[in-house]
Formats: C-alpha cells, sequence, structure tokens
C-alpha cells in the first residue's frame, strides 16, 4: 500500500478530520476580514452625511411624442370648430400652417372683420386667415394707407384681390407703385387706380402690362397721354394684345376708323377696350345697320360717340324708332340719317323729345316741317330751350324773316345769340345786304369779315352756300368728336 501511494501520478493529502477541519477555516475567515476592515473610528466623532447622487435623466421622464401629437390635433380640433362657425371650410386649409390656439385665429378674425370684410368674404377666401396679422396685413396696409388708398375703399379693394394680404411690400408693391409713376401716373391717382383695379398689384412688370402699353404707343397714343389712359381705364393694364386690345382696334378700321382717331379714341375714351367685341361690338354694329345707317357712315358714327358701341343698341333703336316715327313722322330711311348725324339721340328720352316738338310746332311750324328740321339738324331735339326760345324771338322780332327759311337752315338755333346771330345780322344790316341764314352763320369770323368787305354778295356765291350750307354744318359737328360727346342722360340739353 505504502509503495502505491509513493508511486501514484497525483498524490492526494492526508486528510484531517472533519471538525477539525471546519475550525481552521473559520480562523482564517475572521482573520482575513480583520485585516482589510478599516480601523474603527473613535465614536465621538461625527459621521459624514451620506451623498445624494442626482437621479440619472431619461427621455422617458418626459411627455411622449405620441402625447405631444395628441395635445397638438385636439388644439387644432380646436381652431377648425373655431373656423367651422365662421362659416369657413377647415379642409380648405388643411395644408396651412395656423395658429396653435383659438385666441390667435380669433383675433385675425376680428381684425378682418375690423377692416369691413364679413363671414362671406372669409369664406371665399379662407387663407386671408392664414396671414399674420403683425407681420403680414398690417405692413401691407400702413403702405396702402400711406399712398393714400380710403379707408371707405378697403372693403372692395380686399374683396376683389385679398392676395394682397400675403404680399410683400418691398417685393411685390412698391415695383407696381413705381411702375405706374413712370408711366405717368400723377402721384394723387395712384391710390384711384389701385381702388378701381387692385389685381394689377399681382401682375408681373414684364408681362401683360408693359406689352399693352407697347402696343398702343405703337398704334399712335400719345406717350404723354399714357398716364390719362391708366388713371381712366387702369383694366387695359390687364388685357392681352393679341386676345383684345389688337381685334378690337383692327375691327374699328375694319369699319372705316382711320388708325389715328382709333388712338384718339382710346385717348379720350381708353375704356371702350372694355366692350366685349363679340358681345357687344359687333353686334351693335350690325343694329346701326339694320336700322338705315349707312356702311359709310359708321366710322364716323364712332369717331363722334364711342360709347355706342357698348350700349344695348337693338332695344334702344327699336325704342327710338318708334318714337320718332309716331311723335315726328320720321321714315325708317330718315331714321338712319338723324342717327348718322347725332349718334347720341339714341339715348334722347320721351320727354325730351315731345318738349323740343311742341315748342317748334307752337312756333308755328307744322309737323312735317319739324320732321324736316329734325331729320336736316337732330340737334334740335337736344338744345337748351331758353336759348332757342331767345334766338326765335329775335329772328321773329328783329331779322323779320320767312318761317321757311329756319325749315331751309334749322341749325340757326345752335348759334349763340349775343355771340353771332345778334352782331352779324347788324353788319349786314348796315351793309344793306338780303342773305340766306347759311350765308350769315355758316362760316367763321375771319371768313364773315372778309365777306363783310364785298360791295355786293354773288348770286352764285348764295346759291353755293345755301346748297351747302347744312352739309357744312354736318360735317363740322362730325370733325369735333367730344361736341356731344358728354350727353348721357336723355334730358339735358346743350348749346352750339
Amino acid at each position: 500500500m505504502m509503495k502505491s501511494l509513493l508511486f501514484s501520478p497525483h498524490p492526494t493529502p492526508p486528510l484531517l478530520p472533519a471538525p477539525r477541519l471546519r475550525s481552521l477555516l473559520r480562523l482564517r475567515a475572521a482573520a482575513s476580514s480583520s485585516s482589510s476592515a478599516p480601523p474603527r473610528a473613535d465614536r465621538r466623532s461625527p459621521r459624514p452625511a451620506p451623498s445624494r447622487r442626482p437621479p440619472p435623466s431619461s427621455l422617458y421622464a418626459r411627455p411622449s411624442l405620441l402625447d405631444m401629437e395628441r395635445e397638438r390635433a385636439a388644439r387644432r380640433a380646436d381652431v377648425d370648430a373655431f373656423l367651422a362657425s365662421l362659416g369657413v371650410d377647415p379642409g380648405e386649409l388643411a395644408g396651412l400652417e395656423l395658429p396653435v390656439t383659438v385666441d390667435v385665429m380669433r383675433e385675425r378674425a376680428e381684425f378682418l372683420a375690423s377692416l369691413g370684410l364679413a363671414r362671406e368674404d372669409l369664406a371665399a377666401y379662407p387663407l386671408a386667415l392664414g396671414c399674420s396679422v403683425r407681420k403680414n396685413m398690417v405692413p401691407v396696409l400702413d403702405y396702402l394707407g400711406k399712398l393714400g388708398v380710403r379707408r371707405d375703399a378697403l372693403p372692395d379693394l380686399l374683396r376683389r384681390y385679398p392676395q394682397v394680404l400675403h404680399a410683400s411690400v418691398v417685393v411685390d408693391l412698391a415695383p407696381v407703385v413705381k411702375y405706374l409713376q413712370g408711366l405717368d401716373v400723377r402721384p394723387n391717382d395712384v391710390p384711384r387706380v389701385l381702388e378701381r383695379y387692385p389685381e394689377l398689384l399681382g401682375f408681373k412688370l414684364e408681362g401683360t402690362m408693359s406689352t399693352s402699353i407697347a402696343y398702343l404707343v405703337g398704334i399712335g397714343v400719345g406717350r404723354r397721354q399714357i398716364g390719362g389712359v391708366i388713371t381712366r381705364f387702369p383694366e387695359v393694364l390687364g388685357m392681352r394684345v393679341g386676345k383684345i386690345i389688337k381685334p378690337f382696334v383692327e375691327h374699328l378700321e375694319g369699319i372705316g376708323v382711320q388708325r389715328f382717331s382709333v388712338a384718339r379714341i382710346i385717348e379720350k375714351k381708353p375704356y371702350v377696350l372694355g366692350f366685349g367685341l363679340e358681345d357687344k361690338v359687333k353686334p351693335n354694329i350690325e343694329a346701326l345697320m339694320e336700322f338705315g345707317v349707312r356702311k359709310e357712315a359708321l366710322a364716323s358714327i364712332v369717331t363722334q360717340y364711342p360709347d355706342v358701341l357698348g350700349l344695348e343698341l337693338r332695344d334702344k333703336l327699336v325704342a327710338q324708332q318708334s318714337l320718332f316715327e309716331s311723335s315726328i313722322l320720321v321714315s325708317h330711311e330718315d331714321f338712319g340719317r338723324v342717327i348718322e348725324r347725332m349718334p347720341q339721340a339714341i339715348n334722347l328720352g320721351r320727354t325730351a323729345v315731345l318738349k323740343h316738338v311742341n315748342f317748334l310746332t307752337a312756333c308755328g311750324f307744322m309737323l312735317s316741317q319739324v320732321s324736316k328740321m329734325v331729320v336736316a339738324c337732330p340737334q334740335l331735339l337736344a338744345l337748351n330751350m331758353d336759348i332757342m326760345r331767345m334766338n326765335f324771338e329775335y329772328f321773329k322780332n328783329e331779322m323779320e324773316r320767312d318761317l321757311q327759311e329756319l325749315v331751309e337752315f334749322p341749325a340757326f338755333f345752335t348759334y349763340g345769340l349775343e355771340s353771332t346771330v345778334r352782331p352779324r345780322h347788324e353788319m349786314v344790316s348796315r351793309k344793306g345786304f338780303t342773305c340766306s341764314l347759311a350765308w350769315l352763320l355758316n362760316c367763321s369770323d375771319a371768313r364773315f369779315d372778309e365777306r363783310m368787305k364785298y360791295d355786293t354778295i354773288g348770286v352764285e356765291e348764295m346759291e353755293a352756300e345755301e346748297s351747302s350750307g347744312m352739309n357744312a354744318f354736318v360735317e363740322e359737328a362730325e370733325s369735333e368728336e367730344e361736341e356731344y360727346s358728354d350727353y348721357d342722360d336723355s334730358d339735358d340739353e346743350f348749346v352750339r
């Protein structure tokens, strides 16, 4: 046995009895703990307070993203409910960043209401509620106010072009105002232009505005007249040349109006460009020809009275022809001559016509004579009654001429008594001349002074003057484009 233990590859140490082994292990453990423990402090020395470490920060201690989304959705629901109470469809503002609180949205709605916009206006353009009062609305309104836009004009301006609330004063508005001033629109007229046509605040300078102005100048509109054209009719800045302006000009040229005459019409009455070519102009030209106007007279009518292109003409012509036929015995053909010589007769009211007809018949003219006088000189129906009465009394009491002379030359009533009729009659009387009314009146002052140098009046000259008297009067009236152009009220009167 001893031999086997000596030659074993892993000799086993001799085993100790179990109780002795356990006591030995306890002694070793006690010695180890006593050597590693710190020395015991004095009982009288204070113990240090235990330090508290801050709790570690964590994202999970804050509101979760889900909670934030829920809160945002709840606020947006409140804003949408407020919009619905205003009559605005919240769906139209779904993609727009709106205020997070109802109070801010209420401030915007109340501010827009203070400008004169109703709930219907907000419903028509809900994007206005996306504008900040301080960042968008106030700067724009301050700028318009400094230009001179009237406070009472703002509601209509904002209804027609609410996009101005989104505009930048520096980038969008100021360049347009500078462009208008560069076209000779006076500073005092700029706010009136913006009030009448606020849409131009959204136009690009190099677009429709510049091309329309260039075309007008090209057809003969005076460069210095452009400012007045824009002031009276700013809508021209939004008209396309190829679709509106050029076809209008070419159609007038097609009926015989010379291009320079078209340019003069546009200078004085630019709003004619707003008469629809297909809806108004062409049908009115056709109506004139249907009621006896000759094609060669169309240019003269348009030149004298451009407004005829924009009237509800057919109905007016039907009514006027019936009036002239019943009260003055004017035939269909003669009615066309009346319109050719004074197209404003289309607008004469029944009261004005009958008043003048009754005056002439009271003077002793037969109705057939009145008819002839009106056809030759339709202006009789629109003259001032007091002036007609004074002229007739002078003709009857001082000149002592026959009524037939007035039938032959009814334009006598259109001349001023003190400025023309009386001084010329007295000069002729002193010379001892006997002449017709046409020879006496239907000439310029220079021509009349030259005639007064004659010793006698040639019979040939008298006959020529009588035959051309009324034609010359009509041509003179046609050459003065604005002589009767302001005649709109059917009961107004005028004197030549």
